[in-house]
């Protein structure tokens, strides 16, 4: 037994002996110096320095507690006194879909319902006849009136090309005449459980679909090519590099994962996926034998998301009041949340895959609480990270469930500042008590993990530190901020894309902190945008992304 001891203490002492050598001899490939590091660890250290060895942060301190690690080979960047994060990590993205609108005609800031429709005719000219034209997020409350656009507005500009485009919220579309007579759709054929088609006085319908009516359009846009969603992962990757996001939790993915898998193959990929599937698929995964976050550092698997509702742009989201500017309708919800959902949900978890519900209306929120609350109860407590994905709009008295049932609200902070130019049209002062509640959450005990449900929105996480910080609405009409009783802290909303987003899928050991041990995602800023004006965080930019200890993006 002595025997053994000494060789133990001597292999210690011979493990140590090489760390310091390592460290004496410039083992680090990497070591950044002359930086404000804002670790964002839970003591919320600051240093100057880090020596990164392979994939893994090995070292934080002052310069000279780093320059040991510095020898020949080791790359040194000067960050020249800039703000150095854990890089971001967008908890609710449609990467494919923001990949496929990179390369499509944007709509999002059209003014006019003139301008909408000049961009789709300057873009369909540069197309063969035949070619689909999709994405677009538009967004009618541009516009003065906010009617909808109707098909009759764009067909004389899009003849010889059927359109299916998003707005915005991915909740409803607009298709052409030629979409919908090649879908075989007119005025006899009838709504479906959980969608709408807008109709005309006669009965025809106008050209747009809500939430599961987009099944009839859908159905026959043909599908993308392997090499054609390749192109746009590669699109998306790219760009969230440029923008330090080095994370995404893909609410899509569902069998795009192998699209990501080839790009990882071929040493492309520059953003670490966790991809969700559609929450009926929950048989099919639980029998492979997946569990939730399974896979490696750069892909995994094992979420499932299910849909409450709609949206409050379509007036789809699920109240239980109706809308202002509704009164007949309290939205909709989807045809499983009352009957098979709980279900579902019960049995995902069973199988140990992680279970994330869209809700957005109060009565979405409140009956996916109930089902989690069901469930937690039925299976027991474990570490199950039940996430609800947007959390929008809470009645007070369910706000601090998030908190006590510990449940993380997956919310995008460009929604609130998008939506407070208009919201209030569609909910009394009471219900907005509850809007976008990033405080109250943060102060009853819950956690927040912080997206852009790009391409709904833009994937630049500074818009939404801004938007979370600031609250200022983007038609310039609220300076103090729309609610500015649920502003939060510049380090409150960076935690959001970054601990918190890693907290919610399981991750939090491995990024979202730069400490010892931590996976090398590291971004270095143009300005310090905790000490900035706040209304100037958003014209901030990111410099270097380095993932994995490997740079993926420097500015020029």
């Amino acid at each position: 037994m002595k025997k053994l001891a000494l060789i133990i203490t001597l292999a210690a002492m011979c493990l140590n002996f090489s760390s310091v050598a390592f460290a004496q001899n410039g083992a680090a490939d990497l070591v950044v110096i002359n930086a404000n590091i804002r670790t964002m660890d839970a003591k919320r250290t600051v240093a100057s320095s880090m020596a990164i060895i392979g994939r893994k942060i090995r070292a934080v301190g002052s310069d000279a507690d780093i320059k040991p690690w510095i020898g020949p080979k080791t790359r040194v960047i000067d960050a020249k006194g800039k703000l150095v994060l854990p890089g971001f990590n967008d908890a609710h993205v449609h990467f494919m879909e923001t990949g496929n609108q990179l390369a499509s005609v944007d709509l999002r800031d059209a003014k006019t319902p003139q301008e909408f429709v000049a961009r789709i005719k300057a873009f369909a000219a540069k197309l063969p006849k035949g070619r689909w034209i999709l994405g677009g997020q538009w967004d009618h409350e541009n516009w003065t009136p906010n009617n909808l656009p109707t098909a009759g507005l764009i067909d004389a500009a899009t003849p010889d090309n059927p359109v299916f485009i998003n707005r915005l919220d991915g909740h409803m579309a607009l298709a052409n005449s030629l979409a919908m007579r090649l879908a075989g759709v007119d005025k006899t054929v009838k709504d479906v459980a959980g969608g709408e088609i807008v109709r005309d006085a006669a009965g025809n319908p106008t050209g747009i679909f809500k939430d599961a009516a987009s099944y009839y359009i859908d159905k026959v846009i043909p599908a993308a090519s392997f090499e054609q969603k390749l192109e746009a992962a590669q699109a998306a990757t790219d760009h969230a590099a440029s923008l330090g996001v080095t994370s995404v939790q893909d609410m899509s993915a569902g069998a795009d994962i192998g699209v990501y898998q080839e790009l990882l193959r071929q040493g492309k990929l520059k953003t670490r996926v966790y991809g969700c599937s559609p929450l009926a698929d929950y048989e099919r995964w639980s029998n492979t034998g997946v569990r939730r976050a399974f896979g490696d550092a750069m892909l995994r698997a094992g979420c499932l998301k299910g849909y409450a509702d709609g949206s409050l742009g379509s007036t789809t989201a699920w109240f239980f009041a109706p809308y202002l500017d509704a009164p007949n309708s309290t939205g909709l919800s989807m045809a499983d949340v009352l009957t098979t959902m709980r279900q579902d949900i019960e049995n995902a978890d069973k199988a140990g895959l992680q279970v994330r519900i869209h809700a957005i209306g109060d009565r979405a929120n409140a009956t996916i609480l109930d089902h989690f609350l069901a469930v937690d109860k039925t299976n027991g407590t474990w570490d199950r990270r039940f996430t609800i994905e947007h959390a929008q709009h809470l009645r007070v008295e369910d706000i601090k469930r998030f908190g006590s049932q510990k449940v993380v609200a997956s919310m995008q902070p460009v929604h609130a500042i998008d939506d407070g130019r208009w919201a209030w049209k569609r909910l009394d002062a009471p219900r907005l008590q509850g809007t976008y509640a990033f405080r109250t959450l943060l102060d009853t005990g819950g956690v927040l993990a912080f997206g852009s449900d790009s391409p709904v929105a833009p994937l630049n996480p500074l818009f939404g530190i801004y938007a979370a910080v600031t609250r200022r609405t983007t038609d310039g009409k609220n300076p103090n901020g729309w609610l500015p009783e649920q502003k939060i802290t510049v380090d409150e909303a960076v935690r959001g894309f970054t601990w918190g987003s890693a907290y919610a899928e399981f991750q939090d050991g491995e990024k979202g902190t730069l400490e010892v041990g931590m996976l090398a995602d590291i971004i270095i800023l143009s300005d310090d945008i905790f000490t900035i004006d706040p209304n100037k965080i958003g014209d901030a930019r990111v410099l270097t992304t380095i993932i994995d200890g490997k740079i993926a993006f420097e500015a020029k």
